[in-house]
């Protein structure tokens, strides 16, 4: 049997210091954790957070709900699509410019929405609690600096 190029020592090295594995696998596991949570709203994590980033006094362009959620405009309206056909999230054209287009949240996505947010508190507490004082907002301010 051949040595390997890389050897297995570097896997543990690999599997106990990135920091991308780390974050992917929580995000994983903190998606599952609140997809669960707001399943009786039927909605799902990402959902959620594409709702609340149109809750806004004035509907906003694609771009900057794009860049807020960390998509690109293609994942943006695919992931628009089930609210869209769900009556949800409404997509127009913009008042200046008729060929932009703006989300807008409609009565029945900012309904869904007022359901929802509860369900995202109480979830967001336990996971704080979890976690322990000021390990949140420490992990958040990290993530930030990233990002």
């Amino acid at each position: 049997m051949s040595k390997p190029a890389v050897p297995y020592e570097t896997t543990i090295e690999v599997r106990d210091h990135c920091l991308c594995l780390y974050v992917q696998r929580a995000a994983r596991l903190l998606a599952r954790r609140f997809d669960d949570a707001l399943r009786p709203v039927g909605l799902t994590n990402q959902q959620f957070s594409l709702l609340m980033s149109l809750n806004r006094p004035a509907p906003p362009p694609m771009a900057p709900v794009a860049a807020l959620l960390g998509m690109d405009r293609t994942s943006l309206t695919a992931a628009l699509k089930p609210l869209e056909r769900r009556g949800l999230v409404a997509i127009v054209p913009g008042e200046t410019d008729r060929r932009s287009r703006l989300l807008k949240l409609t009565a029945a996505g900012q309904d869904l929405l007022a359901q929802a947010v509860p369900i995202w508190r109480a979830t967001h507490r336990a996971l704080d609690d979890e976690l322990g004082e000021g390990v949140g907002d420490q992990l958040r301010g990290g993530l930030a600096r990233i990002a």
